[in-house]
C-alpha cells in the first residue's frame, strides 16, 4: 500500500465487497495516517511487511504514533485462507521464509522448490517486488500480488482477484493529491509513482541485490 490512499481507494473501488486481504509494507509512503486509518475501518486482513516491523523514518514513526506503531507490527507475518476453486492460499509478503526474501518471474524452479519446501498451500500469494507474476512450480502456484501503492512497470494501482482463478488487476487513479504530504521523502516516492521503472530495471536491481545476499528493495 505504502501510504497511497488514492491508489487504495481506487482498488475499493474495483473491488467491490471482496473479502479484502493487505500483503503488508502499510504506512511506509506519502499519505501514512490517512492510510493506515482507512484499512482499519475496512473489514480486512492486513498482514505485516518488512516496512511494517521496521519503518525506519522517524517523521514516519512521529507522525503515526505509538498506537498505530503497535497495530503495524503485532500483524501477522502470515495469512492462510481457503479461496473456491484455488484450494488453500498462502498469503505473505516476500517469501514464506522472510518477509524481505525476494521472489520474481525471472526465478530458477531450483531456487523457487528451494523457498516453496515444506509449503503446504495450493497456491502463494507474496509482493515485495511491486511486479505481478504468476508462476507454476510443480504442484504450486506462485502469485505476486503486485503493489496497490507502488508499484514497478506501469502506473495504477495493481492488485490481484483471486477466486475461482487468479485475476491481475490495475485500477487508474489521480496521484495528485499524494502532493499534500509533508513527508520529507514524499517528492521521491510521488516520481517514481507517477513514472516507475520498467520491470527490467527492477529485476536487474533486484537480481544483484539477491546475488549479494542483500534482499531488499529499491526504495526501503
Amino acid at each position: 500500500m505504502h501510504g497511497n490512499l488514492p491508489a487504495l481507494d481506487a482498488v475499493l473501488a474495483q473491488a467491490g465487497d471482496a473479502q479484502l486481504v493487505f500483503g503488508g509494507d502499510v504506512a511506509w509512503g506519502p499519505l501514512p495516517v490517512d492510510t493506515v486509518d482507512r484499512i482499519r475501518s475496512l473489514d480486512a486482513l492486513v498482514l505485516r511487511g518488512n516496512a511494517d516491523r521496521d519503518l525506519g523514518d522517524d517523521w514516519l514513526e512521529k507522525h503515526l504514533g505509538a498506537e498505530r506503531l503497535e497495530w503495524l507490527t503485532t500483524r501477522p507475518e502470515q495469512i492462510e485462507l481457503e479461496v473456491a476453486g484455488l484450494g488453500e492460499v498462502l498469503f505473505c509478503h516476500g517469501s514464506p521464509r522472510s518477509d524481505e526474501e525476494m521472489l520474481l518471474r525471472t526465478a530458477s524452479d531450483d531456487r523457487l522448490a528451494e523457498i516453496l519446501a515444506g509449503v503446504q498451500a495450493d497456491v502463494v500469494v507474496c509482493g515485495h517486488t511491486h511486479m505481478q507474476f504468476d508462476l507454476v512450480v510443480g504442484d504450486k502456484r506462485v502469485v505476486n500480488a503486485g503493489s496497490v501503492g507502488l508499484p514497478y512497470g506501469a502506473t495504477g494501482a495493481h492488485w490481484v482477484e483471486l477466486g475461482p482463478d487468479i485475476r491481475h488487476r490495475r485500477a487508474p487513479y489521480d496521484p495528485s493529491p499524494l502532493r499534500a504530504s509533508e513527508w520529507p521523502r514524499a517528492p521521491e516516492i510521488i516520481s517514481v509513482i507517477e513514472a516507475p521503472p520498467s520491470q527490467e530495471q527492477a529485476i536487474a536491481e533486484f537480481e544483484a541485490l539477491i546475488a549479494a545476499g542483500r534482499d531488499a528493495t529499491l526504495i526501503h
